[in-house]
Protein backbone atom coordinates (compact mmCIF):
# COMPACT_ATOMS: atom_id res chain seq x y z
CA UNK A 1 0.00 0.00 0.00
CA UNK A 2 1.25 3.48 -0.87
CA UNK A 3 2.54 5.40 2.15
CA UNK A 4 0.42 8.44 3.02
CA UNK A 5 2.69 11.28 4.06
CA UNK A 6 0.28 14.17 4.64
CA UNK A 7 -3.31 15.17 5.28
CA UNK A 8 -4.87 17.49 2.70
CA UNK A 9 -7.18 20.40 3.49
CA UNK A 10 -10.16 18.60 1.93
CA UNK A 11 -9.39 15.57 4.08
CA UNK A 12 -9.70 17.69 7.23
CA UNK A 13 -13.37 18.17 6.34
CA UNK A 14 -13.68 14.44 5.64
CA UNK A 15 -12.16 13.67 9.05
CA UNK A 16 -14.71 15.86 10.83
CA UNK A 17 -17.49 14.18 8.85
CA UNK A 18 -16.18 10.72 9.75
CA UNK A 19 -15.79 11.80 13.40
CA UNK A 20 -19.39 13.00 13.34
CA UNK A 21 -20.53 9.63 11.93
CA UNK A 22 -18.54 7.74 14.55
CA UNK A 23 -19.97 9.79 17.41
CA UNK A 24 -23.46 9.32 16.04
CA UNK A 25 -22.98 5.55 16.07
CA UNK A 26 -21.28 5.51 19.49
CA UNK A 27 -23.07 8.29 21.38
CA UNK A 28 -25.47 6.03 23.25
CA UNK A 29 -22.71 3.64 24.36
CA UNK A 30 -20.63 6.67 25.40
CA UNK A 31 -23.64 8.09 27.24
CA UNK A 32 -23.92 4.84 29.16
CA UNK A 33 -20.27 5.17 30.20
CA UNK A 34 -21.00 8.54 31.74
CA UNK A 35 -21.02 8.02 35.51
CA UNK A 36 -20.82 11.73 36.29
CA UNK A 37 -24.01 12.75 38.04
CA UNK A 38 -23.86 16.42 37.07
CA UNK A 39 -20.97 17.78 35.01
CA UNK A 40 -21.74 16.60 31.50
CA UNK A 41 -25.24 15.23 31.24
CA UNK A 42 -24.99 12.91 28.25
CA UNK A 43 -21.34 12.99 27.20
CA UNK A 44 -21.78 11.18 23.89
CA UNK A 45 -24.69 13.34 22.84
CA UNK A 46 -22.91 16.55 23.82
CA UNK A 47 -19.79 15.59 21.86
CA UNK A 48 -21.88 14.53 18.86
CA UNK A 49 -23.82 17.80 18.82
CA UNK A 50 -20.62 19.82 19.20
CA UNK A 51 -19.06 18.13 16.17
CA UNK A 52 -22.33 18.52 14.27
CA UNK A 53 -21.98 22.27 14.75
CA UNK A 54 -18.42 22.15 13.41
CA UNK A 55 -19.52 20.18 10.36
CA UNK A 56 -22.36 22.61 9.70
CA UNK A 57 -19.97 25.56 9.90
CA UNK A 58 -17.63 23.84 7.43
CA UNK A 59 -20.26 23.24 4.76
CA UNK A 60 -20.04 26.70 3.10
CA UNK A 61 -16.22 26.80 3.26
CA UNK A 62 -14.04 26.00 0.26
CA UNK A 63 -12.71 22.51 1.13
CA UNK A 64 -9.35 23.42 -0.43
CA UNK A 65 -8.94 26.68 1.48
CA UNK A 66 -6.95 25.79 4.60
CA UNK A 67 -7.56 29.12 6.31
CA UNK A 68 -11.34 28.93 5.74
CA UNK A 69 -11.56 25.31 6.85
CA UNK A 70 -9.55 25.92 10.02
CA UNK A 71 -11.56 29.05 10.84
CA UNK A 72 -14.80 27.10 10.41
CA UNK A 73 -13.44 24.28 12.59
CA UNK A 74 -12.48 26.75 15.32
CA UNK A 75 -15.58 28.94 15.21
CA UNK A 76 -18.04 26.07 14.80
CA UNK A 77 -16.65 24.21 17.81
CA UNK A 78 -16.78 27.35 19.97
CA UNK A 79 -20.33 28.26 19.01
CA UNK A 80 -21.69 24.71 19.14
CA UNK A 81 -20.06 23.40 22.31
CA UNK A 82 -22.54 21.74 24.65
CA UNK A 83 -21.97 20.65 28.22
CA UNK A 84 -18.63 20.18 29.94
CA UNK A 85 -17.48 17.46 27.55
CA UNK A 86 -18.52 19.46 24.50
CA UNK A 87 -16.67 22.56 25.69
CA UNK A 88 -13.48 20.57 26.31
CA UNK A 89 -13.80 18.86 22.92
CA UNK A 90 -14.26 22.28 21.33
CA UNK A 91 -10.89 23.31 22.75
CA UNK A 92 -9.29 20.15 21.37
CA UNK A 93 -10.63 20.96 17.90
CA UNK A 94 -9.70 24.62 18.19
CA UNK A 95 -6.17 23.70 19.23
CA UNK A 96 -5.81 21.31 16.31
CA UNK A 97 -7.18 23.85 13.84
CA UNK A 98 -4.67 26.40 15.12
CA UNK A 99 -1.84 23.93 14.55
CA UNK A 100 -3.06 23.05 11.07
CA UNK A 101 -3.49 26.69 10.06
CA UNK A 102 0.20 27.42 10.65
CA UNK A 103 1.44 24.69 8.32
CA UNK A 104 1.92 24.44 4.59
CA UNK A 105 1.72 20.64 4.70
CA UNK A 106 0.04 18.60 7.46
CA UNK A 107 2.51 15.74 7.93
CA UNK A 108 3.23 13.59 10.98
CA UNK A 109 5.17 16.29 12.81
CA UNK A 110 2.52 18.95 12.15
CA UNK A 111 -0.22 16.60 13.36
CA UNK A 112 1.78 15.84 16.51
CA UNK A 113 2.24 19.55 17.11
CA UNK A 114 -1.48 20.17 16.52
CA UNK A 115 -2.40 17.47 19.03
CA UNK A 116 -0.06 19.08 21.53
CA UNK A 117 -1.76 22.44 21.02
CA UNK A 118 -5.08 20.65 21.50
CA UNK A 119 -3.93 19.18 24.81
CA UNK A 120 -2.64 22.52 26.08
CA UNK A 121 -5.86 24.27 25.04
CA UNK A 122 -8.03 21.65 26.72
CA UNK A 123 -6.02 21.75 29.95
CA UNK A 124 -6.11 25.53 29.94
CA UNK A 125 -9.88 25.61 29.61
CA UNK A 126 -10.50 23.81 32.90
CA UNK A 127 -9.82 25.67 36.12
CA UNK A 128 -9.23 22.46 38.08
CA UNK A 129 -7.91 19.79 35.67
CA UNK A 130 -8.34 16.21 36.92
CA UNK A 131 -6.42 13.11 35.86
CA UNK A 132 -8.39 10.16 34.58
CA UNK A 133 -10.51 12.26 32.23
CA UNK A 134 -10.43 13.23 28.56
CA UNK A 135 -7.64 15.66 29.45
CA UNK A 136 -5.36 12.75 30.37
CA UNK A 137 -6.19 10.81 27.23
CA UNK A 138 -5.55 13.78 24.93
CA UNK A 139 -2.25 14.51 26.67
CA UNK A 140 -1.03 10.91 26.29
CA UNK A 141 -2.07 10.85 22.63
CA UNK A 142 -0.12 14.06 21.98
CA UNK A 143 2.95 12.74 23.80
CA UNK A 144 2.94 9.51 21.81
CA UNK A 145 2.44 11.35 18.54
CA UNK A 146 5.42 13.62 19.20
CA UNK A 147 7.66 10.63 19.85
CA UNK A 148 6.49 8.66 16.83
CA UNK A 149 6.62 11.60 14.42
CA UNK A 150 10.40 11.81 14.78
CA UNK A 151 10.82 8.61 12.78
CA UNK A 152 7.45 7.40 11.46
CA UNK A 153 5.18 8.44 8.63
CA UNK A 154 1.75 9.95 9.22
CA UNK A 155 -0.36 6.78 9.42
CA UNK A 156 2.13 4.99 11.67
CA UNK A 157 2.28 8.04 13.93
CA UNK A 158 -1.49 8.06 14.33
CA UNK A 159 -1.56 4.31 14.98
CA UNK A 160 1.04 4.72 17.74
CA UNK A 161 -0.86 7.64 19.24
CA UNK A 162 -4.12 5.66 19.13
CA UNK A 163 -2.54 2.66 20.90
CA UNK A 164 -1.19 4.90 23.64
CA UNK A 165 -4.52 6.69 23.88
CA UNK A 166 -6.38 3.41 24.27
CA UNK A 167 -3.92 2.37 26.99
CA UNK A 168 -4.42 5.71 28.74
CA UNK A 169 -8.19 5.27 28.51
CA UNK A 170 -7.92 1.82 30.09
CA UNK A 171 -5.94 3.35 32.96
CA UNK A 172 -8.54 6.02 33.75
CA UNK A 173 -10.31 3.82 36.35
CA UNK A 174 -7.00 3.65 38.24
CA UNK A 175 -6.95 7.45 38.39
CA UNK A 176 -10.59 8.08 39.33
CA UNK A 177 -12.15 5.85 41.95
CA UNK A 178 -15.64 6.57 40.69
CA UNK A 179 -14.75 4.97 37.33
CA UNK A 180 -13.24 1.99 39.09
CA UNK A 181 -16.33 1.51 41.22
CA UNK A 182 -18.55 1.66 38.15
CA UNK A 183 -16.34 -0.67 36.12
CA UNK A 184 -16.12 1.79 33.19
CA UNK A 185 -13.58 4.04 31.49
CA UNK A 186 -13.87 7.79 31.01
CA UNK A 187 -16.64 8.67 28.57
CA UNK A 188 -15.03 11.82 27.18
CA UNK A 189 -11.75 10.03 26.53
CA UNK A 190 -13.58 7.26 24.70
CA UNK A 191 -15.29 9.84 22.50
CA UNK A 192 -12.05 11.66 21.71
CA UNK A 193 -10.31 8.50 20.47
CA UNK A 194 -12.93 8.24 17.75
CA UNK A 195 -11.27 11.30 16.20
CA UNK A 196 -8.08 9.28 15.62
CA UNK A 197 -10.12 6.44 14.15
CA UNK A 198 -11.73 9.00 11.84
CA UNK A 199 -8.32 10.22 10.62
CA UNK A 200 -7.25 6.65 9.84
CA UNK A 201 -10.57 6.07 8.09
CA UNK A 202 -9.90 9.00 5.74
CA UNK A 203 -6.20 8.25 5.16
CA UNK A 204 -6.35 4.55 4.35
CA UNK A 205 -10.03 3.56 4.27
CA UNK A 206 -10.11 1.32 7.33
CA UNK A 207 -13.49 0.81 9.00
CA UNK A 208 -14.60 2.83 11.98
CA UNK A 209 -14.97 0.75 15.15
CA UNK A 210 -18.35 -0.75 15.90
CA UNK A 211 -20.05 0.59 19.05
CA UNK A 212 -19.87 -1.68 22.05
CA UNK A 213 -23.04 -3.47 23.03
CA UNK A 214 -24.64 -1.18 25.63
CA UNK A 215 -26.06 -4.27 27.36
CA UNK A 216 -22.56 -5.05 28.54
CA UNK A 217 -21.97 -1.68 30.13
CA UNK A 218 -22.32 -1.38 33.86
CA UNK A 219 -23.30 2.12 34.93
CA UNK A 220 -23.91 3.71 38.30
CA UNK A 221 -24.83 7.22 39.36
CA UNK A 222 -21.75 8.25 41.26
CA UNK A 223 -20.89 11.16 43.50
CA UNK A 224 -17.75 12.90 42.24
CA UNK A 225 -17.63 15.54 44.95
CA UNK A 226 -14.65 13.88 46.60
CA UNK A 227 -12.86 13.25 43.31
CA UNK A 228 -13.07 16.48 41.34
CA UNK A 229 -14.25 19.05 43.80
CA UNK A 230 -17.85 18.96 42.62
CA UNK A 231 -20.11 20.05 45.43
CA UNK A 232 -23.86 19.55 45.47
CA UNK A 233 -24.46 22.57 43.27
CA UNK A 234 -27.80 22.39 41.58
CA UNK A 235 -27.63 24.33 38.32
CA UNK A 236 -25.56 24.29 35.15
CA UNK A 237 -25.28 27.74 33.56
CA UNK A 238 -23.90 28.15 30.03
CA UNK A 239 -23.76 31.15 27.74
CA UNK A 240 -21.79 32.82 24.98
CA UNK A 241 -20.14 35.99 26.24
CA UNK A 242 -19.17 38.92 24.05
CA UNK A 243 -16.47 40.62 26.12
CA UNK A 244 -12.93 42.05 25.81
CA UNK A 245 -10.22 39.41 26.22
CA UNK A 246 -8.46 41.43 28.91
CA UNK A 247 -11.55 41.20 31.16
CA UNK A 248 -11.74 37.41 31.19
CA UNK A 249 -9.22 36.72 33.98
CA UNK A 250 -11.23 38.90 36.32
CA UNK A 251 -14.43 37.22 35.16
CA UNK A 252 -12.95 33.80 35.96
CA UNK A 253 -11.98 35.00 39.44
CA UNK A 254 -15.58 36.09 40.07
CA UNK A 255 -16.91 32.77 38.84
CA UNK A 256 -14.41 30.82 40.98
CA UNK A 257 -16.29 32.17 44.02
CA UNK A 258 -19.69 31.18 42.65
CA UNK A 259 -19.28 27.50 41.76
CA UNK A 260 -17.20 24.78 40.14
CA UNK A 261 -16.83 22.76 36.93
CA UNK A 262 -15.86 26.09 35.39
CA UNK A 263 -14.82 26.11 31.74
CA UNK A 264 -14.28 29.39 29.87
CA UNK A 265 -12.96 29.12 26.32
CA UNK A 266 -12.67 31.39 23.32
CA UNK A 267 -10.88 34.58 22.34
CA UNK A 268 -11.07 37.65 20.12
CA UNK A 269 -14.07 38.94 22.04
CA UNK A 270 -16.22 35.79 22.06
CA UNK A 271 -16.21 33.25 24.91
CA UNK A 272 -18.13 30.07 25.70
CA UNK A 273 -18.74 29.90 29.45
CA UNK A 274 -19.84 26.95 31.62
CA UNK A 275 -20.31 26.70 35.41
CA UNK A 276 -22.14 24.68 38.06
CA UNK A 277 -23.60 26.97 40.68
CA UNK A 278 -26.49 27.76 42.98
CA UNK A 279 -26.13 31.47 42.19
CA UNK A 280 -27.73 31.64 38.76
CA UNK A 281 -28.34 35.39 38.83
CA UNK A 282 -24.82 36.25 39.97
CA UNK A 283 -23.28 33.93 37.38
CA UNK A 284 -25.15 35.75 34.63
CA UNK A 285 -24.57 39.21 36.13
CA UNK A 286 -20.81 38.55 36.12
CA UNK A 287 -21.03 38.34 32.34
CA UNK A 288 -23.19 41.45 32.09
CA UNK A 289 -20.62 43.38 34.14
CA UNK A 290 -17.96 42.95 31.44
CA UNK A 291 -19.91 42.35 28.25
CA UNK A 292 -23.02 40.86 26.68
CA UNK A 293 -24.11 37.28 27.45
CA UNK A 294 -26.32 35.53 24.88
CA UNK A 295 -27.83 32.08 24.29
CA UNK A 296 -28.10 31.59 28.05
CA UNK A 297 -28.99 28.03 29.10
CA UNK A 298 -29.80 27.01 32.67
CA UNK A 299 -30.24 23.31 33.52
CA UNK A 300 -31.55 21.93 36.81
CA UNK A 301 -28.91 19.26 37.43
CA UNK A 302 -30.67 17.62 40.36
CA UNK A 303 -33.74 17.04 38.23
CA UNK A 304 -31.57 15.80 35.37
CA UNK A 305 -29.74 13.33 37.61
CA UNK A 306 -32.96 11.84 38.99
CA UNK A 307 -34.42 11.58 35.51
CA UNK A 308 -31.27 9.95 34.12
CA UNK A 309 -31.16 7.48 36.99
CA UNK A 310 -34.79 6.50 36.41
CA UNK A 311 -34.21 6.03 32.68
CA UNK A 312 -31.05 4.00 33.29
CA UNK A 313 -32.82 1.72 35.75
CA UNK A 314 -35.77 1.31 33.39
CA UNK A 315 -33.44 0.50 30.49
CA UNK A 316 -31.49 -2.04 32.54
CA UNK A 317 -34.74 -3.61 33.68
CA UNK A 318 -35.96 -3.86 30.10
CA UNK A 319 -32.72 -5.54 29.04
CA UNK A 320 -32.82 -8.07 31.87
CA UNK A 321 -34.38 -11.50 31.58
CA UNK A 322 -38.13 -10.88 31.32
CA UNK A 323 -40.11 -11.55 34.46
CA UNK A 324 -43.45 -13.36 34.50
CA UNK A 325 -45.19 -10.02 34.78
CA UNK A 326 -43.33 -8.63 31.71
CA UNK A 327 -44.13 -11.75 29.66
CA UNK A 328 -47.81 -11.34 30.45
CA UNK A 329 -48.03 -7.96 28.66
CA UNK A 330 -50.22 -8.42 25.62
CA UNK A 331 -49.09 -5.38 23.69
CA UNK A 332 -45.83 -3.40 23.67
CA UNK A 333 -45.04 0.01 22.18
CA UNK A 334 -42.16 1.12 19.95
CA UNK A 335 -41.85 4.91 19.58
CA UNK A 336 -39.65 7.07 17.39
CA UNK A 337 -37.99 9.83 19.42
CA UNK A 338 -35.84 12.71 18.13
CA UNK A 339 -34.03 13.40 21.40
CA UNK A 340 -33.11 11.91 24.77
CA UNK A 341 -35.43 14.18 26.79
CA UNK A 342 -38.40 13.18 24.66
CA UNK A 343 -37.32 9.55 24.96
CA UNK A 344 -37.41 9.79 28.73
CA UNK A 345 -40.96 11.08 28.59
CA UNK A 346 -41.99 8.27 26.26
CA UNK A 347 -40.52 5.74 28.70
CA UNK A 348 -42.44 7.32 31.57
CA UNK A 349 -45.68 6.91 29.59
CA UNK A 350 -45.13 3.18 29.11
CA UNK A 351 -43.12 2.85 25.89
CA UNK A 352 -40.86 -0.22 25.93
CA UNK A 353 -38.55 0.47 22.97
CA UNK A 354 -37.27 3.70 21.40
CA UNK A 355 -35.82 4.36 17.96
CA UNK A 356 -33.82 7.55 17.38
CA UNK A 357 -35.30 9.61 14.57
CA UNK A 358 -37.35 12.58 13.54
CA UNK A 359 -37.72 15.25 10.91
CA UNK A 360 -34.05 15.38 9.93
CA UNK A 361 -33.15 11.73 10.57
CA UNK A 362 -35.86 9.31 9.55
CA UNK A 363 -35.12 5.77 10.76
CA UNK A 364 -35.07 2.88 8.34
CA UNK A 365 -37.44 -0.06 8.25
CA UNK A 366 -34.55 -2.17 9.53
CA UNK A 367 -34.10 0.01 12.62
CA UNK A 368 -37.81 -0.13 13.40
CA UNK A 369 -37.85 -3.88 12.81
CA UNK A 370 -34.97 -4.39 15.25
CA UNK A 371 -36.89 -2.49 17.92
CA UNK A 372 -40.03 -4.52 17.22
CA UNK A 373 -38.07 -7.75 17.62
CA UNK A 374 -36.61 -6.53 20.93
CA UNK A 375 -39.99 -5.53 22.35
CA UNK A 376 -41.32 -8.00 24.96
CA UNK A 377 -44.56 -8.96 23.22
CA UNK A 378 -45.93 -10.64 20.12
CA UNK A 379 -48.25 -7.68 19.54
CA UNK A 380 -46.63 -4.31 18.87
CA UNK A 381 -47.74 -0.73 18.41
CA UNK A 382 -45.48 1.68 16.51
CA UNK A 383 -45.69 5.43 17.11
CA UNK A 384 -43.79 7.05 14.17
CA UNK A 385 -44.40 10.59 15.48
CA UNK A 386 -43.59 12.07 12.07
CA UNK A 387 -45.51 11.96 8.80
CA UNK A 388 -42.36 10.99 6.90
CA UNK A 389 -41.95 7.83 8.98
CA UNK A 390 -45.48 6.42 8.79
CA UNK A 391 -44.97 4.60 5.47
CA UNK A 392 -41.71 3.05 6.68
CA UNK A 393 -43.39 1.95 9.91
CA UNK A 394 -46.22 0.28 7.99
CA UNK A 395 -43.69 -1.80 6.07
CA UNK A 396 -42.50 -3.48 9.28
CA UNK A 397 -45.51 -5.77 9.67
CA UNK A 398 -44.55 -7.76 6.57
CA UNK A 399 -41.04 -8.35 7.90
CA UNK A 400 -41.90 -10.00 11.22
CA UNK A 401 -44.11 -12.81 12.53
CA UNK A 402 -45.27 -10.42 15.23
CA UNK A 403 -48.52 -8.53 14.81
CA UNK A 404 -47.70 -4.85 14.21
CA UNK A 405 -50.18 -1.96 14.23
CA UNK A 406 -49.09 1.57 13.34
CA UNK A 407 -50.73 4.45 15.19
CA UNK A 408 -50.25 7.19 12.54
CA UNK A 409 -48.94 9.90 14.83
CA UNK A 410 -47.38 12.78 12.90
CA UNK A 411 -45.77 14.61 15.81
CA UNK A 412 -44.33 14.05 19.27
CA UNK A 413 -47.30 15.73 21.05
CA UNK A 414 -49.65 13.35 19.23
CA UNK A 415 -47.52 10.43 20.39
CA UNK A 416 -47.63 11.59 24.00
CA UNK A 417 -51.40 12.12 23.92
CA UNK A 418 -52.09 8.77 22.26
CA UNK A 419 -50.38 6.93 25.10
CA UNK A 420 -53.08 8.12 27.48
CA UNK A 421 -55.24 5.48 25.80
CA UNK A 422 -52.63 2.72 25.88
CA UNK A 423 -53.59 -0.48 27.71
CA UNK A 424 -50.74 -3.04 27.84
CA UNK A 425 -53.26 -5.83 28.38
CA UNK A 426 -55.39 -5.01 25.33
CA UNK A 427 -54.65 -6.21 21.81
CA UNK A 428 -52.68 -4.16 19.31
CA UNK A 429 -55.79 -3.67 17.18
CA UNK A 430 -57.86 -2.43 20.13
CA UNK A 431 -55.08 -0.11 21.31
CA UNK A 432 -54.50 1.14 17.79
CA UNK A 433 -58.10 2.24 17.35
CA UNK A 434 -58.29 4.01 20.72
CA UNK A 435 -54.90 5.68 20.45
CA UNK A 436 -55.44 6.82 16.85
CA UNK A 437 -58.67 8.54 17.86
CA UNK A 438 -56.94 10.37 20.72
CA UNK A 439 -54.03 11.43 18.51
CA UNK A 440 -56.37 12.80 15.87
CA UNK A 441 -58.00 15.05 18.47
CA UNK A 442 -54.76 16.82 19.39
CA UNK A 443 -53.99 20.16 17.77
CA UNK A 444 -50.25 20.31 17.14
CA UNK A 445 -47.74 23.01 16.27
CA UNK A 446 -44.01 23.29 15.70
CA UNK A 447 -41.64 26.26 15.52
CA UNK A 448 -38.52 26.21 13.36
CA UNK A 449 -36.38 28.48 11.21
CA UNK A 450 -36.81 28.66 7.44
CA UNK A 451 -33.84 27.27 5.52
CA UNK A 452 -34.90 28.92 2.25
CA UNK A 453 -37.20 31.66 1.00
CA UNK A 454 -40.71 30.68 -0.08
CA UNK A 455 -44.29 31.88 -0.41
CA UNK A 456 -46.97 30.59 1.94
CA UNK A 457 -50.66 31.12 2.48
CA UNK A 458 -49.85 33.51 5.33
CA UNK A 459 -47.19 35.52 3.53
CA UNK A 460 -43.69 35.45 2.10
CA UNK A 461 -41.02 33.71 4.16
CA UNK A 462 -37.35 34.71 3.88
CA UNK A 463 -34.48 32.40 4.70
CA UNK A 464 -33.81 32.68 8.43
CA UNK A 465 -37.36 33.72 9.37
CA UNK A 466 -38.99 31.92 12.27
CA UNK A 467 -42.09 30.01 11.21
CA UNK A 468 -44.89 28.17 12.99
CA UNK A 469 -46.39 25.06 11.44
CA UNK A 470 -49.56 23.10 12.05
CA UNK A 471 -50.69 19.93 10.26
CA UNK A 472 -51.39 21.90 7.09
CA UNK A 473 -48.07 23.71 6.85
CA UNK A 474 -46.89 27.23 7.66
CA UNK A 475 -49.55 29.16 9.56
CA UNK A 476 -47.45 31.77 11.39
CA UNK A 477 -44.34 33.86 10.73
CA UNK A 478 -42.22 35.91 13.12
CA UNK A 479 -39.05 37.98 13.18
CA UNK A 480 -38.06 36.22 16.41
CA UNK A 481 -38.49 32.77 17.86
CA UNK A 482 -40.89 34.05 20.51
CA UNK A 483 -42.84 36.07 17.96
CA UNK A 484 -43.37 33.06 15.71
CA UNK A 485 -44.28 30.88 18.69
CA UNK A 486 -46.92 33.26 20.06
CA UNK A 487 -48.35 33.87 16.58
CA UNK A 488 -48.64 30.10 16.17
CA UNK A 489 -50.26 29.64 19.57
CA UNK A 490 -52.76 32.35 18.73
CA UNK A 491 -53.78 30.23 15.73
CA UNK A 492 -53.97 26.79 17.34
CA UNK A 493 -55.43 27.55 20.79
CA UNK A 494 -59.21 27.83 20.59
CA UNK A 495 -61.99 28.72 22.99
CA UNK A 496 -62.46 25.06 23.94
CA UNK A 497 -58.74 24.34 24.49
CA UNK A 498 -57.90 23.17 28.01
CA UNK A 499 -54.29 21.93 28.13
CA UNK A 500 -51.17 23.12 26.30
CA UNK A 501 -48.05 20.95 26.36
CA UNK A 502 -44.83 22.81 25.54
CA UNK A 503 -41.86 20.62 24.61
CA UNK A 504 -38.71 22.73 24.69
CA UNK A 505 -35.89 21.89 22.28
CA UNK A 506 -32.39 23.10 21.50
CA UNK A 507 -32.11 26.75 20.59
CA UNK A 508 -34.80 27.85 23.06
CA UNK A 509 -33.57 29.72 26.12
CA UNK A 510 -35.22 29.95 29.51
CA UNK A 511 -36.03 33.56 28.65
CA UNK A 512 -37.81 32.44 25.46
CA UNK A 513 -39.97 29.96 27.39
CA UNK A 514 -40.76 32.53 30.07
CA UNK A 515 -41.77 35.08 27.43
CA UNK A 516 -44.16 32.57 25.87
CA UNK A 517 -45.74 31.61 29.21
CA UNK A 518 -46.16 35.29 30.07
CA UNK A 519 -47.93 35.86 26.74
CA UNK A 520 -50.19 32.89 27.47
CA UNK A 521 -51.05 34.29 30.91
CA UNK A 522 -52.25 37.53 29.34
CA UNK A 523 -53.86 36.13 26.18
CA UNK A 524 -54.92 32.53 26.90
CA UNK A 525 -55.43 32.59 30.63
CA UNK A 526 -57.84 29.62 30.79
CA UNK A 527 -55.34 27.15 29.30
CA UNK A 528 -53.35 24.95 31.69
CA UNK A 529 -49.66 24.83 30.71
CA UNK A 530 -47.31 21.84 30.98
CA UNK A 531 -43.63 22.39 30.10
CA UNK A 532 -41.23 19.54 29.27
CA UNK A 533 -37.54 19.54 28.31
CA UNK A 534 -37.40 17.55 25.06
CA UNK A 535 -33.95 18.50 23.74
CA UNK A 536 -34.97 18.06 20.09
CA UNK A 537 -32.85 19.74 17.41
CA UNK A 538 -34.06 22.15 14.71
CA UNK A 539 -37.44 22.69 16.44
CA UNK A 540 -37.08 24.88 19.57
CA UNK A 541 -40.74 24.29 20.46
CA UNK A 542 -43.31 21.55 19.94
CA UNK A 543 -46.86 22.37 21.04
CA UNK A 544 -49.77 20.05 21.72
CA UNK A 545 -53.24 21.45 22.49
CA UNK A 546 -55.95 19.27 23.99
Amino acid sequence: METVSFLTTAQIVEVISAFHDALEAHKESINRLNVYPVPDGDTGTNMFLTVASVLEEMQPADPNDLEAVCEAMSHGSLMGARGNSGVILSQVLRGMSSGFAKANVIDAQVLASALTEASVAADGAVMKPVEGTILTVVREVARAARGAAETDALVQTIETALREGEAALERTPEQLNVLKEAGVVDAGGAGFLLLLHAILRVLDGRELPEPENPQGVSVIAADLSREVGVSELRYEVMYLLNAPDEEIDGFKNVWSRLGDSIVVVGGDGLWNCHIHTDAIGEAIEAGIDIGRPEKIRVTDLAEEVMEERWVREAAESARAEPSEEAKAVSCAVVAVSPASGIGRMFHSLGVQELVLGGQSMNPSTSELLDAVERAPSEQILILPNNSNIIAVARAVDEQTPKSVVVVPTTSVPEGFASLLGYDPEATAVENGATMSEIAAGVVVGEVTQAVRSTRTSVGDVAEGDWIGLDRNGVCAIGDTLVGAATNLLDEIIGDQSEILSIIVGEGATTADTEAITEWLTHNKATVEIEIHDGGQSHYPFFFGVE
